[in-house]
């Protein structure tokens, strides 16, 4: 049989081609920061699959402002990937018409109009992805014509330094630059030597400086002092009720009070169980600054870091026992390998969400707003196959099965009413009605059910895993649901059922007082106590700042 003739290399053509259209802008790989729109608009077609970088943090902010400048008549009908949503131009190009179609993770404070663009019409939704996935389907279906990212330096080879903040760019650059898509990189600065290659010239097209630096937000920092007392009742259920009942060594703590909390506990309340040494050893974390005072009391082992956090630059440099740090100094956080991490490397993921149904399924997608969901799903669920036994995986196997095998622990730690003072407890999910208005295949759920093993509130502990039914897992979580609808439905006899069977236990059964959840309890009060705790070395950006 005679083979049809056929071209092997028409997407390195077309990259070539499209390449040659600057050559005289080009000095190397480099281009003057004034010429980049004529550069975007020469390299980016009409239809192409673009990822911009947008971190949870790390923002090529020059790319995306000057996308949002180029002519909707030359680049238009983009199809954008996107882990995080975060600037307003982001979905100015949606409003230009540049941009048409969008596959992210996470939108954030984009949320409420993220969702009013899509039921306008505006844009248009592929999905919403966990960050895994939305990373795996760069290599597959999701293959980029073109990407947008940042690094901090560049040497005038167009090497790249992405430093503390590595997070996504080089998975981002190889699912480009081996596929030929073109690779055009925004840098702070360009030095003669850098002190570190992480990204090496060979997958770069295009090196712009910007007209300055990327933009970075402080985004998992929590003051101390607005901690509550009920968070902190919350969280010494926790550490006793879950992480020292468990032994839990391994973990991922989500962003919120609630495990600021639980970080600033471990050296004082966590301490005075006699704890230190036999939980919460090795993390996957971003450098919560409300985990220092742990760290410096000798209760942390390791942290590996999806990203950065502003002002923990010196404490993070000083303490290379604890994180990932080059010999540059530098940590090199790496968003995709923190995921995979999480996912299947720890004991644990504790987090919060917006809403829970009535069978312990969890979303952070409601009724005007789709923020979507980023790594917590990642964390947030039991991988099947095979996996690495641990004391606490396998304090969840059902000793009955010959073949059975042990579980992660999927927590949810949320007050029975949020800040909106609505019931964090709905019978259904806004999830499902999002999922029809956002043409969506499957409802956004965060994490399901079958996933999630502890609920922890400020009434007490629903052990989910031990329950044998759906209805007895609707009482266990009804028992701690509070005042709310489903709370009210919860009756004394099942709740002294479900208290015998160690399904449900509150805040007396662990031995707690609620009086004793007091804020002296912390180790740090206040973001002045977390500067002293770590030498001096935190500083804490200008927003959390006191100034006495």
């Amino acid at each position: 049989m005679e083979k049809p003739q056929r071209n092997w290399d028409t997407k390195r053509v077309q990259k070539a081609q499209r390449l040659a259209k600057i050559s005289k802008l080009m000095t190397g790989k480099y281009v003057e920061t004034k010429q980049i729109i004529t550069v975007l608009e020469a390299l980016i077609a009409p239809g192409d699959k673009v990822v911009l970088e947008g971190d949870n943090q790390k923002q090529a902010s020059f790319l995306s402002q000057s996308l949002n400048q180029v002519n909707p008549k030359k680049v238009n009908n983009l199809h954008m990937i996107m882990s995080s949503i975060s600037r307003p131009e982001h979905l100015d190009i949606f409003e230009r018409k540049i941009a048409s179609k969008i596959d992210f993770s996470y939108a954030g404070a984009q949320s409420v109009r993220v969702s009013q663009m899509i039921e306008d019409g505006k844009m248009k939704l592929g999905d919403i992805h966990t960050y895994l996935e939305l990373y795996g389907r760069l290599f597959i279906d999701l293959i980029p014509n073109v990407v947008l990212v940042a690094a901090d330096k560049a040497d005038k080879a167009g090497n790249l330094y992405t430093g503390f903040n590595t997070e996504e760019t080089p998975t981002i650059v190889e699912a480009a630059a081996f596929k030929d898509g073109i690779v055009i990189v925004q840098v702070n600065e360009v030095v003669d030597e850098l002190p570190r290659i992480d990204i090496p010239a060979g997958w770069v097209d295009v090196v712009v400086p910007a007209d300055k630096p990327y933009e970075l937000e402080a985004l998992f920092t929590r003051d101390p002092q607005n901690i509550t007392e009920l968070q902190i009742l919350m969280a010494m259920m926790a550490i006793k009720g879950i992480y020292a009942e468990h032994g839990v060594q391994s973990l991922n703590h989500g962003i919120g009070f609630n495990t600021a909390a639980i970080e600033l506990l471990l050296p004082t309340y966590g301490a005075s169980l006699g704890l230190k040494g036999k939980i919460a050893r090795n993390w996957v974390l971003n450098p919560h600054p409300t985990i220092i005072p742990a760290i410096e009391s000798g209760w942390v082992e390791s942290i590996h870091s999806f990203g950065g956090e502003v002002g923990m630059e010196k404490y993070i440099a000083a303490r290379p026992d604890i994180f990932f740090v080059g010999q540059d100094g530098t940590m090199r956080s790496n968003r995709v390998l923190g995921q995979i991490a999480g996912q299947y490397a720890v004991d644990m993921f504790i987090g919060s969400t917006l809403q829970l149904d009535y069978d312990g399924n969890s979303s952070t997608v409601t009724r005007g707003r789709l923020s979507g969901f980023g790594g917590a799903p990642n964390m947030g669920h039991n991988p099947g196959g095979r996996r690495h036994a641990t004391p606490a995986w396998q304090s969840l196997r059902d000793q009955a099965n010959a073949l059975g095998k042990g579980r992660k622990l999927v927590v949810q730690m949320v007050e029975t009413y949020g800040a909106n003072k609505k019931p964090i407890f709905v019978e259904n999910l806004d999830a499902l009605a999002v999922q029809k208005q956002a043409g969506l295949a499957n409802a956004p759920v965060m994490i399901y059910s079958e996933d999630t093993t502890h609920i922890v509130t400020e009434e007490g502990i629903a052990y989910l895993y031990k329950a044998t039914s759906k209805a007895q897992r609707q009482a266990a979580i009804a028992a701690i649901g509070g005042v709310t609808p489903l709370g009210m439905t919860s009756t004394k006899e099942s709740l002294d059922q479900l208290r015998h069977a160690g399904i449900v236990k509150l805040p007396e059964d662990l031995g707690i007082k609620r009086s004793d959840a007091k804020r002296s309890l912390l180790a740090a009060q206040t973001i002045d106590d977390l500067v002293e705790w770590s030498d001096g070395l935190y500083e804490p950006p200008m927003k959390f700042r006191t100034w006495s």
